[in-house]
């Protein structure tokens, strides 16, 4: 019970005044402004992906990687593979579909990408779900097990870029990391 009640107890048969309607007004142009705007974003910003996803099991996928990363790995001028850390580093075809996995607790395999070429990113989790977040850039994706997602991917800058889960995925997941290097 209030300490003041109000005289008129039926508040909502109350006229509304103009200030009150006015914000009213305001408030669902705005709203109706920016749901309609968020549409037209994804069609005029850069930001957002526009993507596929497709169902696969996660073994038929990480054999998709492997075949992938056996296929393009980088050799050295004895012809040796090259690896970082133990992870092969691979140079796909210009152009072409390139393929990175997510399992505890790394991103697979470390990827040597070209300047200005598109390439269809195949990405996909083995385990549970992880976060894509290639850095400095402002790509993010959930990947989830059993679900292939597919991008278009034009790296516009030369450098080394990082990649870092941003989906809480057990024990190592600070640890979490991969990489995706960009030459002219």
């Amino acid at each position: 019970m209030a300490i003041t009640p109000p005289s008129n107890r039926l508040w909502w048969k109350e006229p509304i005044h103009n200030i009150e309607l006015a914000w009213i007004i305001v408030a669902f142009l705005w709203g109706l402004f920016m749901f309609f705007f968020m549409i037209a974003w994804h069609f005029i910003g850069d930001q957002n992906l526009s993507s596929e996803t497709y169902k696969v099991s996660p073994a038929r996928f990480e054999d998709k990687v492997t075949a992938f990363a056996e296929e393009y790995q980088k050799t050295d001028s004895n012809g040796e593979p090259v690896e970082e850390n133990g992870v092969p580093v691979v140079v796909p075809p210009e152009g072409g579909d390139v393929y990175m996995l997510a399992r505890l607790w790394e991103f697979w395999p470390v990827l040597e990408l070209k300047k200005d070429v598109a390439y269809r990113f195949h990405m996909s989790s083995v385990d549970w779900q992880h976060g894509f977040s290639l850095q400095p850039t402002n790509i993010n994706i959930s990947v989830h097990p059993g679900y292939e997602h597919v991008f278009t991917l034009t790296p516009t800058q030369s450098g080394e870029f990082g990649v870092v889960c941003n989906e809480f995925c057990g024990i190592g997941h600070h640890n979490m990391t991969g990489r995706i290097r960009v030459v002219e």
